[in-house]
């Protein structure tokens, strides 16, 4: 099994990486993990999972240079597809840090700025459970009965446009941040699996095992 971890000039690629080679070894998983911002390579490729930390401008720029038609083009054709932090923020349409820039409009929606509020701040960085929105949610299900705490780093979250798509949340202050999402073969996170220690690598085996 060949999986790419898409380059976007922007994260933590190796850490994607390195978390992603330990969760196969831990579970027995035979697979070849390749870092990639070739469209090429992304479209031969088994698995793809799509990290990201940064501008959503600059996201939205590396898509448009042949990146984000060879994403598309594999989630069309179901490709099972993992987004971490901007990689979740890039499958929809637009968001309000970068207006103007757009997404891969997989779906509908956008990212909105976390509210500030007295005692709550704003990058939302650390530790938080999360609350699961609906059961047996892809590689999610892996938490089902027992959701854990999670590594956060971010200002923007996702509003999706149909709100089944949300499979879990946290709470910061006022804020119900959107979590992670699911459908079908698509599945993505706000939160840092590469920094959420054995919950983490937990999520991760469950994607590489689907």
């Amino acid at each position: 099994m060949n999986v790419a971890v898409v380059d976007l000039g922007m994260g933590n690629l190796r850490s994607v990486e390195r978390a992603l080679e330990r969760a196969a070894a831990d579970a027995g998983i035979a697979c070849s993990i390749r870092i990639t911002g070739a469209p090429d390579e992304i479209a031969k490729a088994d698995k793809i999972v799509v990290p990201g930390q940064g501008a959503f401008r600059d996201c939205a720029a590396a898509l448009e240079a042949g990146v984000g038609d060879a994403l598309r083009e594999a989630i069309a054709r179901g490709r099972p597809y993992l987004g971490i932090c901007l990689g979740l923020q890039a499958l929809f349409d637009a968001s309000d840090e970068a207006p103007g820039a757009r997404g891969l409009g997989v779906f509908a929606g956008r990212s909105v700025r976390l509210e500030v509020a007295p005692g709550v701040k704003v990058p939302h960085t650390g530790w938080n459970r999360i609350a699961l929105a609906r059961a047996g949610a892809g590689p999610l299900g892996v938490f089902d009965g027992d959701p854990p705490f999670v590594y956060f780093v971010h200002s923007y979250h996702v509003v999706p446009g149909d709100a089944s798509l949300v499979a879990a949340t946290a709470e910061h202050g006022p804020n119900r941040i959107t979590a992670a999402v699911q459908r079908d073969h698509v599945t993505a996170t706000q939160f840092h699996p590469e920094k959420s220690q054995r919950a983490g690598l937990r999520l991760l085996e469950a994607f590489l095992g689907t």
